[in-house]
């Protein structure tokens, strides 16, 4: 059952069902197959067991991860499931484990993405691209101004920054599934930068997992260092890199699959050279709605991605 056309026209999505075409045929070319099925977890309140013995959260989530490289296994084959913090909006409809119908809506208000995505099933959407937002804020800045049904049909999900390993199943699984475009919009900082890598390339603490939990075809959106200067954003509103955002910048830059992204690596540059970063919060300087009315449609119209 398709969702009903409320969105622009069709020839607007244009440059991104060119986009899609040219991520099908690398599919092809390189054997690339949906991923399916997923096996029954069982839910252990491990933390709770004894609390005063871990400390936090954090530290069970450590052990859980050492545990599952040890083993060489996903962290699902241990049938642990954790808590999500994820919220996922737009064209798409789906049943959870125990029969539940989710319908995503492209309203005012989000769905949290499921504790079990392995559980899901009878995946459903007519959505053009899935939109990565880095920050809550910005994601709910979005629902706000209609952008989802503006831009329907479209997926839109948050991890809430650093992205919980829900959120990376479901976007693996939405990817495997309908193999559609798939963007990034982050703050131009290292730290947005980093978020960005842990869904394309993967994080260090689940490395062994990283073909699991990864869309290498992800493209940055923005915010890109080159469109501050392109915008005119003035200076007094970006922010000075600290010591410790210059350190990570340097880090990402020596990265072995950076030499693969040349146009990110300029645009990291950029940003070094410049020694400033921005939130993009710094597009209201044009006008309030001016992320989800004028720069995000654009970017998607005209393929303003790297």
């Amino acid at each position: 059952m398709a969702f009903a056309p409320m969105g622009p026209e069709a020839s607007f999505f244009a440059v991104l069902d060119q986009h899609r075409a040219s991520l099908l045929a690398a599919l092809r070319r390189g054997g690339g197959e949906p991923a399916g099925g997923g096996t029954p977890q069982a839910s252990r309140d491990i933390y709770y067991t004894d609390s005063q013995l871990f400390g936090n959260q954090t530290v069970v989530d450590n052990i859980i991860n050492d545990i599952s490289c040890m083993l060489k296994v996903p962290r699902m084959s241990l049938h642990i499931l954790s808590t999500s913090k994820g919220l996922i909006a737009g064209n798409l409809r789906y049943i959870e484990e125990d029969g539940t119908r989710v319908h995503c809506t492209c309203g005012a208000t989000a769905v949290a993405v499921p504790s079990n995505i392995q559980g899901i099933r009878n995946l459903i959407t007519d959505a053009k691209f899935l939109l990565i937002v880095e920050k809550d804020a910005t994601f709910q800045r979005l629902l706000d101004d209609n952008f989802c049904n503006r831009m329907s049909p479209c997926i839109m999900i948050t991890g809430k920054g650093v992205p919980d390993l829900n959120t990376r199943l479901l976007v693996k699984k939405l990817w495997d599934t309908f193999h559609i475009p798939v963007f990034a919009l982050v703050d131009a900082d290292p730290h947005g930068i980093e978020i960005m890598c842990i869904y394309k390339y993967g994080s260090m603490a689940m490395s062994f997992e990283a073909h699991n939990l990864t869309v290498p075809a992800i493209r940055w959106l923005g915010l890109l260092p080159s469109d501050i200067k392109r915008l005119n954003i003035p200076r007094d509103t970006l922010i000075p890199l600290t010591k410790r955002d210059q350190m990570k910048l340097d880090s990402v830059l020596k990265r072995p699959y950076v030499t693969c992204q040349p146009f990110w690596r300029k645009e990291m540059e950029i940003m070094a050279d410049s020694k400033m970063k921005a939130e993009i919060q710094a597009l209201t300087f044009l006008s309030s709605d001016y992320l989800s009315r004028v720069y995000l449609p654009n970017k998607l119209k005209f393929g303003g991605w790297i």
